[in-house]
């Protein structure tokens, strides 16, 4: 049983028509609707319940869930780092997180949030950002290759929390192309985000991406996890000691090194969060076993030798102890 996003109605309508039109209802079925029907949804006695969203969703979903003592898998969000080393190519960390990042407009749930940056090299890598993102996106209005906002709401959100960084003295950078009222945000770049600031409270979930100085890769290491534990991490090093710093030194679900993303696209690798990024890893063999009862069955064979050493206790008992013992 499936229940689609209430945030993408044109969606959801045309996932139930193709679901209808191949599958028999006791097959596959599929709630949709608003949040009373996800609340009702939720509430049902599944075997198990797979959600993905934000992690304040999650909370009410595995409360629900627990009514009935329904195991749940939770793949959820985060502050997800990308941490650029102090030797690695600023050209090539950019292209790797330009990509990541604005892979539909920011909207997955493993984009780069923000990036932790050599404090004499954030210029450079901002403008390489962007460099990348007009290669990829030469215009941004017309681009049927660049993503909308999901909704109005979430736009407003983002123009907020922007507005709010510029208002506190942040230098916001963005694409030289345009973003008029059709639901498009621009790829855009911020130096110097308010940490008590939307950008760097909450997950941000769009084109924005914070760039952040650090002054070692320990400084870096130590800010990242102030933010909890991401479902992703991206590390950006040229060294086993360095990777091994940021391996050693931050928790996440997934990493991938020296890009973004891949980690996700490899199916013999579990996928899933941890703590407040989520609960359970899919993905291949791994979602086989995770979303399927591994029940034990044992048929006894000729003689039933448990029994025979059970009580009342005898000399064959002793023997079998003393046997096991060694």
């Amino acid at each position: 049983m499936l229940k689609p996003s209430e945030l993408t109605p044109a969606f959801s309508d045309a996932l139930a028509m193709a679901i209808r039109q191949r599958f028999a209802p006791d097959e596959v079925g599929i709630a949709v609707g608003d949040v009373d029907v996800a609340r009702a949804f939720a509430a049902l006695p599944f075997d198990h319940l797979v959600f993905t969203g934000s992690t304040e969703v999650g909370r009410h979903v595995m409360r629900a869930a627990a009514e009935n003592l329904t195991p749940v898998t939770l793949e959820l969000g985060g502050k997800s780092p990308a941490i650029v080393g102090p030797t690695y190519s600023i050209e090539k960390a950019a292209r790797s997180v330009s990509f990541g990042k604005f892979l539909n407009a920011g909207q997955t749930c493993i984009a780069p949030d923000y990036a932790l940056v050599p404090n004499a090299k954030i210029a450079d890598f901002a403008r390489a950002v962007l460099a990348q993102a007009e290669r990829a996106y030469p215009t941004i209005d017309d681009n049927a290759d660049y993503s909308n906002i999901v909704s109005e709401r979430h736009r407003a959100r983002l123009a907020a929390a922007l507005d709010e960084a510029k208002a506190a003295g942040a230098t916001v950078l963005t694409h030289a192309g345009t973003a008029g009222p059709n639901g498009k945000i621009a790829p855009t770049v911020v130096l110097d985000a308010p940490l008590h600031g939307l950008l760097m409270r909450e997950e941000i979930f769009g084109p924005v991406l914070p760039v952040i100085g650090y002054a070692n890769l320990a400084d870096a290491v130590a800010f990242a996890d102030r933010f909890g534990r991401p479902l992703a991490l991206y590390g950006f090093v040229d060294s086993k000691a360095e990777q091994d710093i940021l391996l050693d030194g931050i928790t996440s679900g997934g990493v991938t090194l020296n890009g973004t993303l891949l980690h996700i696209a490899q199916d013999n690798l579990p996928f899933g969060g941890i703590g407040p990024s989520g609960m359970g890893a899919y993905h291949g063999e791994h979602g086989f076993r995770r979303f399927s009862h591994a029940r034990a069955v044992h048929k006894v064979g000729f003689a039933n030798v448990f029994e025979k050493i059970g009580p009342p206790y005898g000399r064959l008992s002793s023997l079998t102890s003393k046997l096991l013992a060694r």
